[in-house]
């Protein structure tokens, strides 16, 4: 594994060495490395190109690492990956994928995810994006998820997306049953001429499902954001999704709501707040002897921690 393989797996999964446990590593369209344990099984797909991973049932406390890398310009890469959640199991699933161009090709990663968690099985998916790189090749990463929840599931996905990738298209669907819990927190930021584009869309099917989708992000120069989040309530149910966005320079982002409720006791409710950081703000932290700039970017780190 050359440096910047090195680097991107630092930057997206904190790894500085193969891990214990079970894991997955996918370089430029290949797997560059595997290991399954007895409680985590990941297969190779027969059909296209992709991995089943198994998490056995009543597993407790265990990771699993699956990042995808993206080294070169040129390279255009999509995978299929299932994760088949046990019954009570509960897993730290860490995702993530780094892109780096180093001519005047871009390079993509579509990576599509589905999970299918089975009564009372608890996953916290953790996926950060990246780009980087001296070409000038378009660096894009459209990532695709898709849960099914059974009786009492609960999963938790926080994606994080702060540099360096020219063009996203993230699409995110779930499927809730009875009881069930999913929680959704992104933090975005674009730079340059950038485009970012979040789809969440959930079906609340369940009695006792609740859903919670939160959106930070910060536009900068001429970026642009589009968050769409479409909750729809079929049974007793409650649902919020939250865009909090801070736009700078000439930055645009567009906050697109949709909340369906076809049962009687579904609660279903969207906020949106979009503005620039606040001139006080500024000030104080002016006071406290820091430049305009620095200022800013306290404020922004603070925003999206």
């Amino acid at each position: 594994m050359d440096a910047i393989a090195k680097e991107l797996l630092k930057e997206v999964a904190g790894m500085d060495a193969t891990p214990d446990g079970a894991y997955n590593i996918r370089e430029n369209s290949a797997c560059a490395g595997r290991n399954s344990t007895e409680q985590i099984q990941i297969v190779s797909k027969t059909d296209k190109s992709g991995i089943d991973i198994i998490v056995a049932p009543g597993v407790k406390k265990d990771k699993v690492y699956i990042p995808a890398l993206v080294t070169c310009s040129g390279v255009h890469d999509l995978v299929y990956n299932d994760f088949f959640i046990g019954e009570d199991a509960d897993v730290t699933i860490i995702a993530g994928c780094g892109v780096s161009t180093d001519g005047c090709d871009g390079s993509e990663h579509n990576g599509i995810h589905r999970f299918f968690l089975k009564p009372g099985a608890r996953v916290l998916y953790i996926e950060k994006h990246i780009g980087i790189g001296e070409g000038t090749g378009k660096r894009v990463i459209n990532p695709e998820t898709y849960m099914e929840l059974e009786d009492g599931a609960y999963m938790e996905m926080n994606t994080t997306q702060i540099k360096g990738v020219d063009s996203t298209d993230r699409v995110t669907k779930a499927v809730q049953g009875p009881n069930s819990t999913v929680v959704i927190k992104e933090k975005i930021m674009t730079h340059g001429e950038q485009f970012a584009k979040t789809t969440f869309e959930v079906e609340l099917n369940g009695d006792h499902s609740s859903c919670t989708l939160s959106s930070r992000s910060v536009a900068c120069d001429h970026s642009h954001q589009i968050f769409l989040s479409k909750l729809i309530g079929n049974a007793q149910c409650m649902g919020h999704s939250e865009c909090d966005a801070i736009i700078m320079d000439k930055g645009v982002v567009s906050s697109i709501p949709e909340i369906t409720a076809n049962n009687l006791e579904s609660q279903l409710i969207h906020e949106a707040a979009i503005g620039k950081i606040a001139g006080d703000q500024i000030i104080k932290l002016r006071t406290l002897g820091l430049t305009e700039a620095e200022a800013e970017a306290r404020i922004i780190d603070g925003f999206l921690k």
